[in-house]
C-alpha cells in the first residue's frame, strides 16, 4: 500500500508513454514522476520502461503490470469519490485518433457516432505520416491511421485497408481529354493540354498514377495545388481540369456523372493504410479497444473498392 503513488505514476507514464506528459496528468513535476518510477523500478527488480528521445517504451512485464492494475486503480478512484462525496464515477480520458484529414471527415467520424452516444470521448487530429507516427511514439495519439508501414518496434503496426485511386475529371474536361481511341488507353499524352489538380507541389499521388498506369514519368507542373484531396474533388467537379483520388473520395460524384473515370484500368494503384499504437496502450484502456475495433468493422467497408 505504502507504493500506491509509484503505481499510479506508473500506469500514467504507460497510458501517456511519456513522463513529461505523465507529469502534467498527475499535477507534479517531472523529476518527482521520474524519481517515484526509479522508486517502483527499484523495488520490482527490473526496468519497466526504455528511455529513448522522445517518450518511453513499455517492457513486456510493464504491459502486463499495466493489464492487470489499471481495472483495479480505476475502481479504487471510484470509491474514493464516492467516500468522499465526489462523483461516483470519473469519466475515462478521450481517446486521441490521428489520421489524413480526409479520411477522418468522411469515414472515421460517421464512425464515431455510435461510440459518442455511449459517452466514449474522443479527440481528433489530423495530419501526415510522419507527424502521426512521431505523435503515436510519444504517447500523444492512441491511434493512428497511417498511409506507410512504420519502421521499428516501437509501435504495434496492422495493415487497415487498401484504397483504391482513380482519375477523374468532369464530363466537360474528360470529353476535351478522350481522343477516340478508347477510355482504357495507355496513352497519357491526350491529357497533355487539361490542367492537373494536385495535392502537392511534387504531384505525389499523380505522378504515382503516371508510373503504376502509363509506366511513365509525369513532368509537368500542376494548375492547381491544394492540400486536401475533398477540395480537388470539387475542383474537378466544377471542370479545372483532372486529378487522382481514393475511389471512396469520388464514387458518389462518379455514381451521379458529375465525375468521369477518365482511365478505366483493372489495374488500379493501390495504397495500404496501417492502424498503429504504442505495445500496451490498449492495456486497461477499454474505450481505446472499443473506437479501434469501431474503426475496422465501419471504415474497411467504406473505403476498400471491391470492383478493385
Amino acid at each position: 500500500m505504502e507504493h500506491l503513488h509509484l503505481w499510479r505514476a506508473f500506469l500514467a507514464v504507460h497510458a501517456s508513454g511519456s513522463i513529461s506528459a505523465a507529469a502534467r496528468s498527475l499535477g507534479l513535476s517531472q523529476p518527482t514522476v521520474s524519481a517515484q518510477l526509479h522508486s517502483l523500478e527499484a523495488a520490482v527488480g527490473e526496468e519497466l520502461f526504455v528511455r529513448e528521445a522522445r517518450g518511453v517504451t513499455p517492457s513486456p512485464r510493464a504491459d502486463d503490470l499495466a493489464r492487470r492494475l489499471s481495472g483495479p486503480f480505476e475502481q479504487l478512484g471510484i470509491a474514493l469519490a464516492g467516500a468522499t462525496g465526489g462523483s461516483a464515477a470519473a469519466p475515462h480520458p478521450p481517446v486521441r485518433i490521428g489520421g489524413a484529414a480526409e479520411l477522418l471527415a468522411q469515414v472515421v467520424a460517421p464512425a464515431l457516432a455510435p461510440l459518442l452516444a455511449d459517452g466514449v470521448r474522443v479527440h481528433v487530429s489530423r495530419g501526415l505520416t510522419a507527424g502521426l507516427l512521431e505523435a503515436t511514439r510519444a504517447g500523444m495519439l492512441d491511434i493512428a491511421i497511417v498511409s506507410e508501414r512504420p519502421r521499428g518496434r516501437t509501435v504495434a503496426v496492422a495493415p487497415f485497408v487498401d484504397e483504391t485511386f482513380v482519375m477523374v475529371a468532369n464530363p466537360d474536361v474528360a470529353g476535351i481529354a478522350h481522343d477516340g481511341s478508347g477510355g482504357g488507353t495507355r496513352d497519357p499524352s491526350r491529357f497533355r493540354d487539361v490542367p492537373l489538380l494536385a495535392y502537392a507541389q511534387d504531384l505525389p499521388v499523380l505522378r504515382r498514377f503516371w508510373r503504376h498506369v502509363f509506366e511513365r514519368r509525369l513532368d509537368r507542373e500542376p494548375a492547381l495545388v491544394f492540400p486536401d484531396l475533398r477540395a480537388l474533388r470539387e475542383a474537378a467537379i466544377a471542370g479545372a481540369g483532372i486529378t487522382v483520388l481514393p475511389s471512396y473520395l469520388c464514387r458518389d460524384a462518379l455514381d451521379e456523372g458529375r465525375l468521369i473515370d477518365v482511365c478505366p484500368t483493372d489495374d488500379r494503384p493501390i495504397n495500404t493504410l496501417f492502424l498503429v499504437s504504442r505495445h500496451g496502450s490498449l492495456a486497461g484502456r477499454p474505450d481505446v479497444a472499443r473506437v479501434r475495433d469501431a474503426l475496422r468493422i465501419a471504415v474497411r467497408p467504406v473505403v476498400a473498392d471491391d470492383q478493385s
